[in-house]
């Protein structure tokens, strides 16, 4: 009976999951803790706060021009008498799209590149110069010289609002997935070599069997972190292009958009430019801070802990 028991008792026991391990890592972190509850609040702020503050974004009331924070505009009113919440509201719908889009095409590039120059040895030098030639080139007027280039264009074919949207997330996405590309390259190469992908490759499984349920598992982690980050550099991209006037339209707000027009009205009413800086920077914060908390958590070393 005793011998039975024994027995039984460790199959009993049950083992936490690596999801299970990776929140309660993610949890130890102060920081990201605090970041996912800023971001998840702006998140739902943004897209449900229309819902609740149900004025138009592009009303306007010219009585109620240039006026503070009150119980009717809690944010205040711009030059023209919008409602400055319902704008930061609206453009923070635009602004938080363009990231995430912006990050999933650049993700796709970089981790497409890294890993076939991982992978493929022949293949590894041209991509790699390709990537340092995209990392020597001047970002900022190559940025300008494609919008100018194609905006007409866009907006003739899909309209101002859809043309713009499709050009802003094409020109981030192709100038900033070079530092995914390298972080997921130096993955590959120290997973290749594990025994693991050797035996994988003695058992006759295609190459690209062998990436997609071996290589790309095991370089998740860097993926995962690089897409945290890479939403904070789209939202700030596309808030230097709107603040310059090549974004998007002044009636088609976002908080780039919404500084470059309260610039000059800073001293008549500074509350313009505050609302929209404090949301860009709370939002790139708050995803730099879930990003290190995912970087540390999925360390093996805290893991091991």
């Amino acid at each position: 009976m005793t011998d039975t028991t024994v027995a039984v008792a460790p199959a009993t026991e049950r083992k936490s999951s690596p999801l299970a391990d990776l929140w309660h890592q993610f949890r130890a972190h102060p920081g990201g803790v605090a970041g996912l509850v800023v971001f998840g609040f702006i998140v739902i702020a943004v897209y449900l706060g229309p819902f609740i503050h149900t004025i138009d974004p592009n009303k306007i009331d010219i009585k109620a021009k240039n006026q503070g924070p009150s119980f009717a505009h809690p944010f205040g009113t711009d030059n023209l008498g919008h409602d400055m919440l319902a704008q930061v509201l609206a453009g923070g719908q635009i602004s938080l799209a363009v990231g995430i889009t912006a990050m999933l095409l650049s993700l796709l590039l970089g981790t497409f590149v890294g890993v076939l120059a991982g992978y493929m040895k022949r293949i590894d030098g041209p991509l790699m110069r390709l990537t340092d030639l995209f990392l020597a080139l001047p970002l900022l007027p190559l940025l300008l010289v494609i919008i100018m280039l194609f905006r007409d264009t866009l907006r003739a074919a899909f309209g101002p609002e859809t043309g713009i949207f499709i050009l802003i997330v094409f020109v981030i996405g192709i100038t900033s997935w070079m530092h995914t590309a390298r972080i997921v390259r130096g993955d590959v190469l120290a997973v290749k070599s594990q025994e693991f992908i050797l035996a994988a490759k003695s058992s006759g499984m295609h190459e690209y069997r062998v990436i997609l349920k071996h290589i790309l598992p095991n370089v998740m982690s860097s993926i995962m972190v690089s897409a945290t980050l890479g939403i904070a550099s789209a939202i700030i991209t596309e808030s230097a292009l709107s603040f310059l006037g090549l974004g998007f339209p002044s009636d088609f707000p976002t908080w780039g958009r919404l500084l470059y027009d309260g610039a000059n009205f800073l001293q008549i009413n500074p509350s313009r430019v505050l609302w929209p800086g404090l949301a860009i920077s709370l939002t790139v914060l708050s995803v730099n801070y879930i990003g290190d908390a995912i970087r540390d958590a999925l360390d093996p070393r805290m893991l091991k802990r």
